[in-house]
């Protein structure tokens, strides 16, 4: 059982932003507001007060991402090898027993997402987790860069990403993976909804 103050949430914002122009995609404004703080805001939101410290990881502007008054944590590992990397970070710097992820582009993921997913957690059982989310074809698919995680997988992950391995769903498999519905009525459409380009951010803009 995870308890109040036990996660660490880490947003990610370490990319390339090559869909978004090549632009540091969580410094874009949404709402007249950067992405970042719409992350943040959601992150200190979460129900159940399971947050007790939250950063970013970003590899650009680190001086703009320290305006938004938490630690902006870089890759430890060169050349932008993607999300694992930034997963890699978190589990290197967290102090907490476990690391909640949340991609800077998605910024109407529930509020009730790390309390989701640590139920997954309850009798010891579990080592991910990760929300299943019903696509666009209507079927559910897993959202990886969405992922409660136990800090104590950081060497496996070290080790994966070590042997030239990039893939996060090919990594979550490798141990005890729970994959959780997000599929109530309730939830917001657009609630896992990435802005990956221009366009993608002035549709959320108008939804």
């Amino acid at each position: 059982m995870i308890l109040p103050g036990q996660i660490t949430g880490l947003v990610l914002a370490g990319g390339r932003g090559s869909r978004m122009g090549g632009v540091d995609k969580g410094l874009q404004p949404l709402a007249g507001r950067p992405l970042m703080v719409h992350a943040l805001e959601r992150l200190r939101g979460q129900q159940g007060g399971l947050i007790g410290t939250i950063a970013i990881n970003a590899n650009r502007q680190p001086d703009a991402y320290a305006a938004f008054g938490v630690p902006v944590w870089p890759d430890t590992l060169p050349d932008h090898p993607g999300p694992l990397a930034g997963f890699l970070t978190g589990l290197t710097h967290g102090t907490t027993p476990y690391l909640l992820t949340v991609p800077c582009d998605s910024p109407r993921f529930p509020a009730d997402l790390a309390q989701r997913l640590a139920e997954a957690f309850r009798g010891g059982a579990t080592d991910i987790a990760m929300p299943l989310v019903p696509g666009s074809d209507g079927q559910p698919h897993p959202q990886p860069v969405f992922c409660l995680m136990r800090t104590a997988l950081r060497e496996d992950l070290a080790d994966f990403l070590a042997q030239g391995e990039r893939k996060t769903r090919a990594w979550a498999g490798r141990h005890r993976l729970a994959l959780v519905p997000f599929d109530r009525p309730q939830d917001d459409p657009q609630a896992f909804f990435n802005a990956n380009t221009p366009e993608d951010l002035r549709m959320l803009d108008n939804a």
